[in-house]
């Protein structure tokens, strides 16, 4: 398996599994139009599961990181609503606006997997 597809493994299964043993900082940040938080928790933590699995097989890998990027994307508007959030919080603020630059490469990665790119 090439780094990025390892990386990529590491990082969704890790917060995968977070999502289901420590899902309240997760509820915190689903936006209130969405519905139940814990739903959202739950079904985002099974999608970066199954994301991590398809990319850890090297046959379904392509589809793996299509999946990832999905995801990916689909989570962003949760991040832009920490930031609306915790504006009022100068460290929470930091914190909510560093994490928005971070999501690109986490999008470029798995567009790159999904591609066949191991750059």
């Amino acid at each position: 398996m090439d780094r990025s597809a390892l990386t990529m493994t590491c990082l969704l299964g890790t917060a995968g599994v977070t999502h289901f043993i420590r899902p309240k900082p997760f509820d915190s940040i689903v936006p209130p139009g969405l519905g139940s938080p814990r739903f959202w928790t739950y079904a985002s933590g099974a999608a970066e599961l199954v994301s991590a699995a398809l990319i850890a097989v090297p046959r379904t890998r392509a589809l793996g990181g299509l999946a990832a990027t999905a995801l990916m994307i689909g989570v962003y508007p949760a991040n832009i609503y920490t930031v609306r959030k915790y504006w009022s919080s100068p460290a929470g603020r930091a914190a909510a606006l560093a994490r928005l630059p971070l999501q690109l490469p986490l999008i470029r990665m798995s567009w790159r997997i999904a591609s066949g790119d191991s750059r």
